[in-house]
């Protein structure tokens, strides 16, 4: 069994219905760093961890919550040892910013 265990959040996702409302919400209103924008996301600076505003990718993820993502420095190696202390995976990990 490995040490590895997860600390440090690299992005949270935040589902939205409009990309382009919800851009302009946490950019103009809220005064947020908007870092960039792509097809259905779109990604804010939040004091060093990135914010993800997007359309959810499937109805699965279409829910009212948040998604976290951990940052590991190598996926691989974090995805075995998880899977190895019984984590269940719906797919396995893919690099998205």
């Amino acid at each position: 069994m490995s040490t590895f265990g997860l600390d440090k959040i690299g992005q949270i996702h935040i589902n939205v219905k409009d990309v382009d409302r919800a851009t302009a919400f946490y950019k103009d209103t809220l005064g947020m760093p908007h870092l960039f924008q792509v097809p259905g996301m779109s990604f804010f600076d939040c004091g060093g961890i990135m914010l993800m505003l997007g359309i959810p990718t499937s109805e699965e993820f279409n829910h009212p919550s948040s998604i976290v993502y951990y940052q590991v420095d190598n996926v691989a190696a974090a995805y075995k040892s998880l899977a190895e202390r019984g984590v269940t995976f719906t797919e396995a990990p893919n690099f998205v910013a």
